[in-house]
């Protein structure tokens, strides 16, 4: 291995539209709150919640993937638990 290619090793970058598979719980925080529910973004990428209730914009939450479309980065989800603001 050169040593380019030593110092780069395990180096990735982000992307600005993650995508998620059913069933992967991730943390974030809420964007925006309206009629329809939560949304949650995470880079380009949109979740919507319709439940979480006891969330509001800008409090952290542990949700739950149910779908994602991959070809718009939108998908919805469920929330798990709220964190709060100062999660």
């Amino acid at each position: 291995m050169s040593r380019l290619g030593k110092l780069l090793a395990g180096w990735t970058f982000r992307t600005a539209t993650p995508t998620f598979e059913p069933g992967e719980a991730i943390t974030a925080y809420v964007s925006e709150r309206n009629g329809d529910g939560l949304t949650v973004r995470i880079g380009d990428s949109v979740i919507r919640v319709e439940d979480g209730e006891d969330a509001a914009v800008e409090d952290k939450i542990r949700l739950e993937v149910t779908s994602f479309d991959a070809t718009n980065h939108v998908g919805t989800g469920e929330v798990v638990e709220v964190l709060g603001p100062d999660a």
